[in-house]
């Protein structure tokens, strides 16, 4: 498949990933315009608004400036100022992601995964920066040169990971650009390119079981407060088109709350606006948003919260032990290389957690509402320290069982069992030279 193909299909995907998001936001809107608003409004501002939404979706910072009837109606102090609204709705952002993930994984099946990459990143940062300059009204006006970057952004993430997925199902691309980098990699020594592997995957490995069990965690809280979630429903009296805006809208920010359940496990929590904090070791909130999914939160602190700090610990000892299993080709690395894989993983994982920390916060509206969300710098230190602790114990606990296990397989041990006859005569002629740690045979010398 030729060059130009392969960018025309990823462009016309990332452009589908556009108008799907878009799409999505739109929707409830039409349905305000056409029931609450009975077609009378102009259409306009709803098309302004989807796009709004699509673009906070991604991180993309909207500079509201209310009239004053409006900002008396919505009775928050410090309305009647220009405010920002920055928390991204990580409901759009998922899905640019995973829009990204099968557009990497596409263009890796054709042999050229950079001309796909470099085509859906620039398509999609076009069309944010464009939405960006058509949604500016005098009420919200987004930031252009964050549109033209953050949803580009998005879509590189999700690309990336595609190409990755694809390059450990079925080898790399041979496209000259894939072929660099290959090379460099090989270049580097046997126990760097491996550490880096290892602590890839067992950092990200218990980055996304952390992740898995918040959302568990947020479901049981759902089930158990939806008493209560019902009752917001029905004490904010938004109808049946208000209603289902509002639900999609919590559906949009389901991966934020996602995210603040796990910095919640974590011991950080996180806070709902200025001088508020939710965490296992107290609970301080005042007037939060009318989201009825809020419901959900603890009324107040858990001390046996702090227990769950031990699931990330867990975590990276069962991800260094499973990781490390079978590697024998490293029972003879240097001690400071396991230990370096420990705290490699400890470090990938507090990235991961870092950025979703960072990216499932951010101003919410004006006056307290600036402050919402997770502190990016405490949950991503924390999971560093505690997943780099489990996954160093793991990492010498695998090394020690894979050495004791090696030791039973060694020449002249009585519990190995003699070689059959086919099993010499297919290694005459074979020479086995032993490079770090690794073997490999010469045949016909």
């Amino acid at each position: 498949m030729r060059r130009t193909t392969i960018a025309l299909l990823a462009a016309l995907e990332a452009t589908v990933a556009v108008l799907v998001g878009v799409g999505l936001a739109l929707v409830p809107l039409m349905l305000l315009w056409a029931v609450h608003f009975g077609l009378a409004a102009p259409v306009d501002a709803f098309f302004r608004a989807a796009a709004d939404a699509w673009l906070i979706g991604h991180g993309v910072d909207v500079v509201v400036h209310l009239d004053a009837a409006t900002a008396a109606v919505v009775g928050v102090a410090g309305a009647d100022a220009p405010f920002t609204i920055g928390i991204a709705l990580l409901g759009f952002a998922l899905l640019t992601f995973l829009f990204g993930l099968r557009i990497g994984r596409r263009a890796t099946a054709t042999g050229t995964p950079i001309v796909g990459a470099v085509s859906a990143v620039l398509v999609t940062g076009l069309l944010g920066a464009a939405l960006a300059v058509l949604a500016t009204a005098p009420v919200a006006q987004p930031v252009v040169w964050q549109a033209a970057v953050l949803p580009g952004a998005v879509m590189g993430g999700g690309v990336l990971a595609g190409v990755m997925v694809a390059f450990g199902r079925s080898g790399w691309a041979t496209d000259a650009a894939t072929s660099a980098v290959r090379d460099r990699l090989d270049s580097l020594p046997f126990v760097a390119w491996a550490g880096i592997r290892s602590a890839i995957r067992i950092g990200v490995g218990s980055a996304v079981g952390v992740v898995g069990v918040a959302a568990a965690l947020l479901a049981v809280r759902i089930v158990i407060d939806h008493p209560t979630i019902i009752g917001l429903y029905q004490a904010l009296g938004a109808g049946v088109d208000g209603g289902i805006a509002i639900t999609l809208i919590e559906l949009a920010l389901m991966p934020n709350l996602i995210v603040w359940a796990a910095s919640w496990m974590l011991g950080p929590g996180f806070a709902l606006g200025a001088g508020t904090i939710v965490s296992p070791s107290v609970t301080l909130i005042g007037p939060v948003p009318g989201l009825p999914i809020l419901g959900a939160l603890p009324a107040e602190g858990a001390p046996l919260g702090v227990l769950w700090l031990a699931l990330p610990v867990l975590l990276g000892f069962g991800g260094a032990v499973l990781v490390g299993r079978g590697k024998r080709e490293r029972d003879h690395e240097p001690w400071w290389a396991t230990l370096s894989v420990g705290a490699g993983a400890g470090v990938v994982a507090g990235l991961v957690m870092g950025a979703l920390a960072w990216g499932a916060g951010g101003a919410a509206g004006p006056g307290n509402l600036a402050e919402v969300g997770p502190h990016a710098l405490l949950v991503g230190g924390v999971t560093a320290a505690s997943v780099g602790v489990g996954a160093i114990a793991g990492a010498f606990a695998a090394r020690a069982r894979s050495r004791e296990g090696g030791d039973e397989d060694e020449p002249g041990d009585p519990r190995r069992p003699d070689p059959t006859a086919d099993e010499r005569a297919s290694s005459d002629g074979v020479e086995t030279v032993e490079i770090e740690g690794l073997t490999r045979g010469s045949r016909g010398r």
